[in-house]
């Protein structure tokens, strides 16, 4: 059930917040980049893949509260809010298959090992960790009231544990010379990346499909409407998310109750969906017994 409690946090501040989360993280990405080019350290390289999708993911976000705040228009008559999940779609897809990528040039690195500059490893490695501790304090309160900042968050904190991971694989090349820990590191991360892909792509795709919201039974539903009085069946019915806030049911609503009195009913039923399952879009046919469709049509799978 949702609690509708909203904090007020100050729009432009926000945006600006996230702005200086996506410059921080991309220009770490070119210097982790860079120094895994001049160090030979795959597992940095694999670090700033991962720090790039913090950036992709923080830069999601601040795309989805600029477009989401567009009202319904005659061309989008349920608003601009998916536009979030198209773009996670996309970046998810991306950081799947370079999970994929980072797996086989590990792979390669066992049959054809390279010298590692260790210490190139370590400082930069630090430098990254300094700036995921920034960029989760730049999003720690707004991720409070948000999913969608939240997820950015938490990925954010993860690539901090992949940056420790980065330091001890340095320090294991420097103590004791093992090149090969360097490819054993980079596996544990692209290992995490497929993770945290894999597990949020199938929400993404639910959500676009329509499918229903994982915390509601259309039978619970169903049984609740049809407790309501005057109310003698509930059919054809579909629930789905707008978004990732907002619930929308369709239904058909058989009644005995007179025409004067549907409006009653629809009140009754919008409140019982409103404080109980947290449906606020709900569109429903009223019916009388003898025009029920599914009385009319023997075939329907309503």
């Amino acid at each position: 059930m949702d609690t509708h409690h909203h904090h007020h946090i100050d729009p432009d501040t926000s945006n600006k917040n996230l702005v200086l989360a996506v410059a921080v993280n991309v220009l770490l990405t070119v210097v982790q980049v860079i120094g895994g080019l001049v160090s030979g350290s795959l597992s940095l390289i694999a670090d700033a893949v991962h720090n790039l999708s913090d950036a992709a993911a923080l830069g999601i976000a601040l795309f989805a509260r600029i477009i989401s705040r567009r009202p319904a228009d005659a061309f989008k008559t349920f608003g601009y809010k998916r536009a979030e999940l198209i773009a996670a779609l996309i970046n998810l897809t991306t950081l799947i298959l370079l999970g994929i990528y980072l797996i086989y040039e590990a792979l390669w690195r066992f049959a054809e090992p390279v010298h590692i500059e260790g210490w190139i490893v370590i400082i930069i490695a630090a430098v990254a960790f300094l700036v995921d501790a920034i960029t989760a304090a730049l999003t720690y309160r707004m991720s409070k009231h948000s999913l969608n900042i939240r997820a950015a968050f938490l990925h954010n904190v993860s690539d901090a544990l992949s940056s420790i991971g980065v330091i001890i694989a340095g320090t294991c090349i420097l103590l004791f010379g093992w090149m090969w820990v360097d490819a054993v590191m980079t596996l544990i991360i692209a290992a995490y990346i497929l993770y945290q892909g894999f597990s949020e792509l199938p929400k993404t795709i639910h959500i676009l499909m329509d499918g229903t919201p994982a915390h509601l039974q259309i039978a619970d539903v169903i049984q609740s409407l049809e407790s309501i009085e005057g109310i003698s069946n509930v059919h054809h019915v579909h629930i789905r998310q707008l978004d990732e806030h907002q619930n929308a049911l369709e239904a058909h609503i058989v009644t005995d109750v007179s025409v004067g009195n549907y409006m009653s009913i629809k009140q009754s039923v919008r409140e019982l969906l409103h404080c109980k399952y947290a449906i606020e879009h709900s569109t429903l046919e009223m019916e009388l017994p003898d025009e029920d469709c599914c009385v009319q049509n023997k075939h329907c799978h309503c």
